[in-house]
């Protein structure tokens, strides 16, 4: 039984690290949103397995080892070939909105990639139906090994190209495979497959085909361009690419009245896209005179030799900008340190030693972190533009957290500035405007709550023919403020879209709209009619804040029919179709659930007593309900405190699955000193989840604001120990559950593991959109109503 528990502990570990490096490995090849589509996905392969073994029972139960292994081994096999095969489904989530083709090509990709968790799920599905006595023990080494996985996939990351770690998930799976019978047969087809696996590797073909609509792949389209340096680590693929023919002009907001052009420049892509650049300076003269001509030189014309903070230093670009103006010191923070690296070494001469000349002074680590915990003050904190306009203007970034731009975030960067500092951002430019009207309202709610009765007295806004840039001053703006605003603008053919008491005819001189749409805006959103403004709005402008962090989502429902109506008129470009990605999966999910996993469970023989398949399946269902929603809750609102979405997943996974492991482990003594008490042990369990969720919801934005400071490795730390009391409680429901039908209703088994994923299916998707219309804690108080629902369920299974 020992070898059976150790082969669970390693289907698990390879299972749960490759659902984590199918999510980074479809940022790569997609975009990060897919990730929640890899959740639901994932858990359609543990529901189909389920019911997969309850219509086979017969048939698997006498060849239970046999069945296992051979799961294993196909687990192992499948993991790599569906990778391959799905990199060749010719999917582009760029038509979704308006070809219908694409939405089938996406439901073959999620069903692909399903088939290695099926096979993965029904090794573990196996011994829970045929080893049912030792559930306890088997949920126990299920969770360790899924907990071990989510951690153990991250360090592999920062070691391997993910293409390897790839081929290292499908080994582990292979050696779990040992535990059947080892005939010369099967071990001649494993050494195959192995020697198979080794073979691929130095091939290219497990490699990430990138979509060729990304921009990277737009860009090895020049002539002569070639990627010259790549790096890969849980962060994201960094991609240097050198184009000596065509060569890089990359100034985003340069004046069209500029008459200074970029130098030589090496582009730089993460994960394919959000293009930045290196560009070519030896130090020593002044630095290029074109950086004075951008949108985002508007504030250094109100500042002299100002103490500069650059969040989001990337390659430097900003960091140079604040040179050529003078500024006194410069502090740049970067997440990514590749990026940073890059033009430190092998970049140093080419970048001028940009990050390190004694004025400049790198911090990497994540933005918001470093503005709690900094105790200095700036004269200018500057927000450059961190993504590509082509990733802004796609909508692909609807679904990610992005807690740079809330009003929280908004509050604790003016809490950085001197009197008469000023806070820069600079964003893309769309039409309609959408994300510089949503800027300006949640500039102006954080200017509220700092106790600013009239935020259009600080504020100053100027637009190009590609960009837009904001400045909100801590202070009133003064008449030297607002010549200064104008006289850059009109110097170099920038519109002016907002200054306080700017008249109209103002507005609209030179990039010339068929309507002052910005200025109408930006207005009415600092008036006293701003919330029918924004009721009324076609896109959703609302503050982001951190309880709902996607200041990228624009995405309204009745704009989207409109827009569908006139998709052959160029309707459908204006629909943020990156929030349709777990519309259209929860549909998805809903349907293959249905056909995989409820609808074979319906047509099979039932042997069990009247009345307990309703009841038992309602209770299977609302758990699945609820562990993912709690699941889906915590990891969005982790991405905040662990600095990046891949990490969020890691340790709240393996938080959540390690310590519900330990909750199962458990159960068992709660029940027994339940039935002392005389009391449900489901009961108790589902007490402790409410009372310590709402506690949760009461203290954790406090806790996160103290310690987001701290280092990397204490933050995860930290977030382990505050999922682990929760966690304990949540992994004792379904193990009692399961115990009560060994006893009662065995063969009903297969049907709770089938019912059970097909909620989990559901639940990944759901939650993602509840997250995004209510925030987290409606998520999260809707599954406290699934678990007492479930607990009312209990007692009569």
């Amino acid at each position: 039984m020992r070898r059976l528990l150790y082969a669970v502990l390693l289907v698990s570990t390879a299972a749960i690290a490759y659902e984590i490096l199918l999510m980074r490995m479809l940022s790569i090849v997609q975009w990060h949103h897919f990730a929640w589509m890899v959740i639901s996905l994932a858990l359609l392969g543990y529901g189909a397995s389920g019911t997969a073994i309850a219509v086979g029972r017969r048939w698997l139960e006498p060849r239970f080892e046999e069945a296992f292994a051979a799961s294993a081994f196909l687990f192992s096999v499948t993991m790599v070939v569906c990778w391959v095969l799905a990199q060749r489904v010719p999917f582009n989530a760029l038509e979704v909105v308006w070809e219908r083709r694409q939405l089938l090509l996406l439901g073959g990709m999620y069903l692909l990639f399903m088939v290695p968790f099926f096979f993965a799920a029904a090794c573990i599905g196996l011994v829970f139906t045929f080893r049912g006595g030792m559930a306890g023990r088997v949920y126990l080494f299920d969770l360790l090994g899924a907990g071990a996985g989510a951690l153990l996939v991250i360090a592999q990351l920062f070691a391997v190209r993910p293409s390897q770690a790839l081929v290292l998930q499908s080994a582990l799976a292979l050696c779990a495979a040992s535990i059947g019978p080892r005939r010369p047969a099967q071990r001649l087809v494993a050494l195959t497959w192995a020697a198979a696996l080794v073979a691929a590797l130095p091939t290219g073909l497990l490699e990430p085909r990138l979509s060729e609509f990304k921009s990277l792949s737009r860009t090895l389209q020049i002539v002569d361009s070639r990627v010259v340096v790549e790096r890969s680590s849980p962060l994201g693929l960094v991609t240097v690419v050198q184009s000596p023919r065509v060569p890089f002009r990359h100034a985003p907001g340069l004046s069209i009245a500029t008459q200074h052009l970029p130098p030589e420049q090496l582009a730089v892509f993460r994960d394919g896209d959000g293009m930045s650049v290196i560009s070519r300076w030896n130090g020593n003269a002044a630095p290029p005179a074109y950086l004075g001509d951008m949108t985002s030189a508007l504030p250094y014309h109100l500042l002299n030799s100002p103490r500069v903070l650059v969040l989001g230093a990337g390659t430097g670009s900003d960091v140079l900008q604040a040179l050529y103006h003078s500024a006194s010191t410069v502090d740049a923070v970067e997440l990514d340190p590749q990026m940073t690296r890059l033009a430190r070494k092998p970049y140093a001469d080419f970048s001028g030693g940009l990050f390190d000349r004694p004025e400049v002074r790198l911090h990497i680590g994540e933005a918001r972190g470093f503005a709690a915990r900094s105790r200095g003050r700036y004269d200018l904190v500057q927000i450059g533009l961190l993504d590509s306009f082509a990733v802004s203007g796609s909508g692909v970034q609807a679904l990610n957290e992005n807690y740079l731009y809330t009003v929280e975030a908004m509050r604790e960067y003016l809490r950085l500035l001197e009197p008469g500092g000023v806070l820069a951002v600079t964003r893309w430019l769309k039409i309609p405007p959408r994300d510089s009207l949503k800027l300006v309202n949640t500039i102006a709610r954080a200017l509220r709550a700092n106790g600013v009765a009239e935020p259009g007295a600080r504020l100053a806004v100027i637009r190009g023919w590609n960009t837009v840039t904001l400045l909100v001053k801590n202070g009133p703006m003064d008449d030297s403020d607002i010549v200064a605003v104008k006289d850059f603008a009109s110097r170099r053919s920038f519109d002016t879209v907002y200054y306080p008491s700017m008249p109209p005819d103002r507005a609209n001189r030179y990039n010339r709209l068929d309507s002052p749409w910005f200025h109408e805006g930006v207005q009415a959103l600092l008036g006293p009619g701003a919330r029918e403004f924004e009721r009324r709005y076609k896109f959703n402008i609302q503050a982001a804040t951190d309880e709902r962090p996607y200041f990228f989502n624009f995405f309204r429902w009745p704009v989207f029919f409109e827009a569908l109506a006139l998709r052959g008129r160029g309707g459908a470009a204006l629909v943020e179709w990156g929030y349709l990605v777990p519309a259209a999966t929860l549909v998805q999910a809903v349907l293959a659930g249905f056909l995989l996993i409820l609808l074979p469970l319906l047509l099979a023989r039932r042997r069990w007593p009247g009345g307990m398949g309703r009841r038992a399946g309602g209770y299977f269902f609302l758990l699945g309900l609820a562990f993912l929603f709690v699941e889906i809750a915590f990891i969005q609102k982790f991405t905040l405190f662990l600095s990046h979405p891949l990490y969020a997943v890691a340790v709240v996974l393996a938080g959540f699955l390690v310590f519900a492991g330990a909750g199962s482990g458990l159960s068992g003594l709660l029940a027994q000193k339940a039935a002392v008490m005389g009391r449900s042990p489901v009961h108790i369990a589902v007490a402790g989840i409410v009372v310590i969720s709402l506690a949760y919801v009461l203290f954790l934005p406090s806790l996160f604001a103290a310690w987001i400071g701290f280092t990397d490795v204490a933050r995860a730390g930290l977030s382990l120990l505050l999922i682990a009391p929760l966690a304990l409680f949540m992994g004792m429901p379904f193990p009692l559950g399961l115990k009560q039908l060994a006893g009662k209703g065995p063969a009903f088994i297969p049907w709770a593991w089938g019912i059970n994923g097909f909620a989990s299916i559901i639940s990944a998707a759901l939650a993602t959109l509840l997250a995004i219309e209510f925030g987290f804690t409606a998520v999260l108080l809707l599954a406290l109503v699934f678990y007492v629902g479930a607990a009312l369920l209990a007692p009569r299974l």
